[in-house]
């Protein structure tokens, strides 16, 4: 062993190894600039050079959304694990288990009650962390009881989309979420409750096919990736180039697929505004400091 290159040159570095921690910097998948993470985390998570729009947990959404940063958690439904013993490279029960404790979660949907300026509103967010946000038994049930509690609670019920489409480990089980979330969504237009979309990168598939596009608005966060198929697997059926910007949230908005694309920090105060309009609520009063006017003499 050459103790002068083996031993000296790491001691030396422990010395004067600084303790810093690994997520200080993000890199912008679109330009490579690399962000100070606390910029990014001031600008709800979007890169300030690019206006790149990064994937957020659902317990960051929710943070954004509700006002104070404050929620009540609808409780969600259990349903079997894995009805069909399904495995291919790994049983699928692992994989559950692996996402939930990735994050946090029971499956794909986080739901919560809440005040956006001081309305009462249902929020249910997908979190493609969580198996790509796949649309499974578990999140049609609990998609299902996030319109039951709005209805509960006379409140809109407002979703953030995303995900790959239906989860194939649950086979035909999981394309039946796709009528039975339909059926839901017709339950809040009976009871003339708001329903209101926001596509977020990537909704996809069935997702797409089913709840998703059955909203009263649709909104979509800038730049994201909104269809059925993806683009890859449509220019290879056509055999054709597909549009600049095809699929993309801007596109869609262009042809009448989406109302909005909304930045993400305006997207609390744009909720907020559609829904004191589809309630049919008074205009938010926004206080003031000027002093009250004079009386005439």
């Amino acid at each position: 062993m050459n103790w002068i290159s083996d031993v000296v040159p790491p001691r030396i570095k422990t010395l004067f190894k600084r303790e810093t921690p690994e997520n200080l910097w993000i890199k912008c998948p679109d330009t490579g600039q690399m962000v100070f993470h606390k910029d990014v985390e001031a600008n709800a998570w979007v890169i300030p050079g690019s206006d790149h729009h990064l994937h957020i947990s659902s317990t960051q959404r929710l943070k954004l959304m509700f006002d104070e940063q404050t929620w009540l958690d609808v409780a969600l439904p259990r349903v079997p694990d894995d009805p069909l013993k399904f495995r291919d490279s790994k049983r699928y029960s692992d994989r559950l288990k692996e996402a939930r404790t990735k994050t946090g979660l029971q499956d794909a949907f986080k739901i919560g009650f809440g005040r956006i300026e001081g309305q009462p509103i249902v929020i249910a967010v997908q979190d493609v962390a969580f198996i790509t946000g796949s649309l499974g038994t578990s999140a049609g049930e609990a998609f299902i009881r996030g319109a039951q509690t709005a209805i509960e609670k006379k409140s809109p019920y407002v979703v953030f989309a995303a995900g790959g489409g239906a989860r194939m480990q649950e086979g035909i089980l999981s394309l039946m979420q796709m009528p039975r979330t339909t059926i839901a969504v017709r339950m809040l237009r009976e009871a003339r409750l708001p329903y209101i979309v926001v596509l977020t990168n990537p909704t996809t598939g069935g997702i797409t096919a089913s709840y998703a596009m059955l909203g009263d608005v649709h909104l979509a966060e800038p730049g994201a990736l909104i269809g059925f198929a993806g683009p890859r697997v449509i220019e290879q059926t056509i055999r054709e180039k597909l549009p600049e910007g095809f699929q993309r949230s801007e596109y869609l908005r262009d042809h009448g697929m989406v109302d909005m694309v909304v930045h993400r920090r305006d997207m609390k105060a744009t909720v907020a505004r559609l829904c004191r309009l589809l309630m049919k609520l008074p205009p938010r009063q926004i206080e003031t400091t000027e002093p009250a006017p004079a009386e005439a003499a």
